[in-house]
Order: C-alpha cells, then sequence, then structure tokens
C-alpha cells in the first residue's frame, strides 16, 4: 500500500497546482480566490457557489486520507511541485495488512503500526 507523508520538518501541506489537480482528478468544481497577501495562497470554493464557510473547500479534508489513490497520484505526478510551503512530500510503501497511522513530531511524519499502549 502506499501512503504520503511529509520527509521534512514544518508539516504537511500541498502546493496550490497539487490542489487544484486534486479537485480535478476528483471531479470538484471549484473557484480559486487568490487572497490578499501572497504568502497565504489561494482560498478554494465549491463552484458557482457563494464563498461561505459552508462552501469552502478544506485542504485537510482533501489529504484526511494519505493512502487515497488521487493524493497519491498527484504526489508522484508532480513530484517536488506538489510540496507546500513547508512540506517535502514523499510516497512511502507498506505492507497491505498492517494496520497504520500518521506519526510526527515537528511536522516530520512517519509511519507507525497500531499497537497496544497502557498508562
Amino acid at each position: 500500500m502506499k501512503v504520503v507523508i511529509n520527509a521534512c520538518n514544518g508539516g504537511f501541506g500541498l502546493s496550490e497546482q497539487a490542489i487544484e489537480k486534486l479537485l480535478e482528478r476528483k471531479g470538484i468544481a471549484f473557484d480559486k480566490v487568490e487572497r490578499e497577501q501572497k504568502f497565504l495562497g489561494a482560498s478554494y470554493y465549491k463552484a458557482g457557489q457563494p464563498h461561505t464557510n459552508d462552501n469552502y473547500i478544506s485542504e485537510y479534508d482533501l489529504v484526511e486520507h494519505r493512502s487515497d489513490e488521487d493524493l497519491i497520484a498527484v504526489v508522484e505526478e508532480l513530484g517536488t511541485a506538489a510540496d507546500g510551503r513547508f512540506s517535502e512530500l514523499k510516497v512511502i510503501e507498506i505492507p497491505d495488512d498492517v494496520e497504520w497511522y500518521v506519526e510526527e513530531y515537528d511536522g516530520l511524519e512517519w509511519i507507525a503500526e497500531v499497537h497496544r499502549t497502557w498508562r
């Protein structure tokens, strides 16, 4: 199974190009609204809808499932052009039968296997 992680400190994020390609792959029509401050990037809303919070497309919702086939395809296709402002995205492979989750420290991520813990 393939999974996308962030391989540097800073945190997971996609470039605007990657977000737009991911929305297109998922068949989600969108409007792009440039923010006043350039370093913030753009906001995305469902196409044809008033620009309200109810119609806002969250990047988090798009990347919540790191093994999503569309996300993996976009990262593999774009390479470093998929990286967000503070990220270095990497596609890794893990065995299909592993129950896993994303673990991180200071934005640097790795895949950990689910196990039992007690305190």
